[in-house]
């Protein structure tokens, strides 16, 4: 199970690079993987099976309604900006665009306007 969780990690770790996304942090959310920005948690792997992405509340009833077979949502999260992703159903480009998103909703304002996407 764990290393399920490693290899989750080291997904988002490479989408993350392969974005381009700025000063970047590996540290941990409640005791799980997270990858931070401005020591704000952008993206947590939150077991075996789901990623929980940051995201405004809008564009999280928008991610539901159009994808409910990737992105799901539990009690706990409910009028959170955070959203619980399948690992497994997701794919990287799709991944790789909600880590952008994430980083842009949780970075500071000045260095989220540094970013420049990688084409």
């Amino acid at each position: 199970m764990a290393d399920n969780v490693d290899a989750i990690f080291e997904r988002l770790k490479r989408l993350a690079a392969e974005a381009g996304l700025l000063d970047v942090e590996e540290s941990t959310s409640y005791g799980n993987p997270a990858l931070k920005v401005g020591g704000k948690s952008f993206v947590a792997v939150k077991n075996a099976e789901t990623i929980v992405i940051s995201i405004s509340l809008d564009d999280k009833d928008h991610l539901l309604e159009m994808a409910p077979d990737i992105y799901f949502q539990t009690d706990h999260y409910v009028g959170w900006p955070h959203l619980p992703v399948r690992a497994a159903v997701i794919g990287d480009e799709e991944l790789r665009l909600r880590l952008i998103g994430a980083w842009l909703f949780r970075a500071p304002k000045k260095l989220a306007t540094r970013y420049q996407p990688r084409s």
